[in-house]
């Protein structure tokens, strides 16, 4: 998970650190992590909230009335996602994979792809899991989709050469659409990505000498696998784990 300090925060989003400060102090509206120094730390959720409120600021309503619009936004944000993927379903039940492409692309476009992820994607693959031919058919459906869509972008990301360059490996896990999607949201967190389409049962960092590997080992990497990655962190190799 990236992470950005007050100063990153605020060349982003064109703000003062003194007002960022201000904030969290006075009206409760940002509660960012902290180092063991005791600095500021702000995820992308974090940016995406202080947009909002320059939203609202940028719009007349005093910053101590925010706090009350920021809840009422987060529950209708809740509903236009479930009206998404109740739309991606019907589409899906219909089989029409033209009209879905079309509308996913265009929320792409319009999303961050973290944001699109767990809100949207994430959940309405969650729901096609399970042993039905029916449901195993629109997955398919939906991943080759999206797997389509996000070739694309990462081709564009890396005709512009944006980023540092970095191959993004599976290892240990069986859900390939999964592992696109995880280089897809490294793509728009300053890396220029290439995928390795199929996962790894056993991964093995010398055999891409010199290259900068993002590993997705799932949700939640065992422990063997973290503490494998520390190692070959210690003996330089460059292997970071996504999705942490």
């Amino acid at each position: 998970m990236a992470l950005y300090t007050i100063g990153e925060v605020a060349l982003l989003c064109d703000i003062n650190p003194v007002t960022l400060r201000a904030w969290q102090r006075r009206y409760g509206l940002l509660t960012p992590q902290r180092t063991d120094g005791g600095h500021r730390l702000f995820s992308e959720a974090d940016i995406d909230r202080i947009r909002e409120i320059q939203h609202w600021v940028e719009s007349g309503v005093q910053v101590s009335k925010v706090q009350a619009l920021l809840a009422n936004s987060s529950d209708k944000r809740h509903h236009v996602w479930q009206s998404h993927q109740e739309r991606a379903m019907h589409l899906l039940q219909q089989r029409d994979g033209h009209t879905l492409q079309q509308w996913l692309s265009e929320l792409m476009r319009d999303h961050p792809a973290k944001t699109l992820t767990q809100q949207l994607i994430n959940p309405l693959r969650a729901r096609l899991q399970g042993t039905r031919p029916a449901y195993q058919a629109k997955l398919s459906l939906l991943d080759g989709i999206l797997i389509s869509l996000i070739a694309g972008n990462l081709s564009a990301s890396q005709q512009q050469a944006h980023g540092r360059p970095a191959l993004v490996v599976g290892w240990g896990v069986q859900d390939s659409t999964r592992l696109w999607i995880e280089g897809w949201i490294a793509s728009q967190q300053e890396w220029q990505v290439g995928i390795l389409a199929h996962p790894f049962t056993q991964f093995h960092p010398e055999m891409f000498k010199g290259k900068m590997l993002l590993v997705w080992c799932g949700d939640s990497p065992s422990p063997a696998q973290q503490q494998q990655l520390q190692a070959w962190q210690e003996t330089g190799h460059q292997v970071w784990l996504l999705g942490i």
